[in-house]
């Protein structure tokens, strides 16, 4: 496999591990965010220090990585998930900027605006591909558990679901907690990857990027959050040659989608082979129909 083949995987790859965590916190929990970059720079600069400055395996910084993203997003999720709607959007949004403006000054850790170089390559192909499926299939049995119905629950309706006992309080907690976790992992494997990382890699940009790919797969869907990331993602990468219409090309994706389709390529539906055969049979239906017509 050509080199940029396998680069575009793996970058593939760590932009789903990503997407899975905003896709948990803002489509299954119907909480809107726009800071979860900040947990992405947490994760990222944890890796890289503890793999450049005290030679741990990448493997343990990665995830330590997302444990620190995780228990910041939990402090942070304690005071602010009180707030609901476009508030908790407006308070996160103030969130991550403040995490990369907090990286960006902090020169004797973090090195500053200049960037962290010298990280090891760590994030090879193979190691981000294991790590989005161990990630991918965690999320799958959380999202199909008693947690992910509570979830559920909160999105549908947050005060029906306080009445029926649901804390919900909690669980909107926990769920930015996990979806931290998953930014975190995301931005260590990152670091790897680029091998130099800088705050404005990690800015209110990137988070609109994370929140895009979700709402254009589908909110409720992690096959369709998926689907969604792949498909911005390789926009993004096979128009690289054409740099200056990329960025259009992606944003007439985008808006087309949404015009066309508002819910999302998959809506709240997953791509099961029930799924598959509900589709090819109506497609049938609608041939038979137009067969019959003429």
């Amino acid at each position: 496999m050509e080199g940029y083949a396998i680069g575009v995987i793996t970058l593939l790859a760590i932009n789903c591990v990503a997407a899975l965590g905003v896709s948990l916190f803002t489509g299954f929990t119907g909480v809107f965010t726009l800071g979860h970059a900040g947990y992405m720079a947490i994760g990222a600069y944890t890796a890289a220090i503890l793999t450049v400055e005290y030679g741990v395996h990448y493997v343990v910084a990665i995830i330590a990585g997302g444990i620190l993203a995780m228990i910041l997003a939990y402090l942070i999720g304690i005071p602010t998930l009180k707030l609901v709607g476009d508030y908790y959007a407006i308070v996160s949004l103030g969130l991550g900027e403040a995490i990369r403006l907090i990286i960006e000054n902090w020169n004797s850790v973090t090195r500053g605006a200049r960037g962290y170089p010298g990280i090891d390559g760590y994030t090879t192909m193979p190691v981000a591909v294991c790590f989005f499926i161990v990630l991918a299939v965690a999320m799958f049995f959380l999202v199909n558990s008693t947690y992910g119905r509570a979830f559920k629950a909160c999105r549908d309706d947050y005060v029906a679901a306080s009445l029926l006992g649901f804390n919900t309080a909690h669980f909107r907690v926990l769920s930015l907690a996990i979806s931290g976790f998953y930014c975190g992992v995301s931005g260590g494997l990152l670091a790897g990857y680029m091998s130099f990382i800088q705050p404005v890699m990690f800015d209110m940009a990137k988070s609109t990027e994370l929140v895009s790919v979700v709402v254009f797969g589908g909110l409720g869907s992690m096959s369709g959050c998926l689907i969604g990331t792949t498909i911005l993602t390789l926009v993004t990468e096979l128009f690289r040659p054409i740099s200056q219409y990329r960025m259009l090309i992606y944003g007439l994706v985008l808006v087309l989608v949404m015009v066309l389709r508002p819910e999302g390529i998959m809506g709240t539906s997953e791509l099961t082979p029930g799924y598959i055969k509900r589709l090819f049979s109506r497609k049938k239906k609608a041939d038979a129909a137009e067969e019959g017509a003429r």
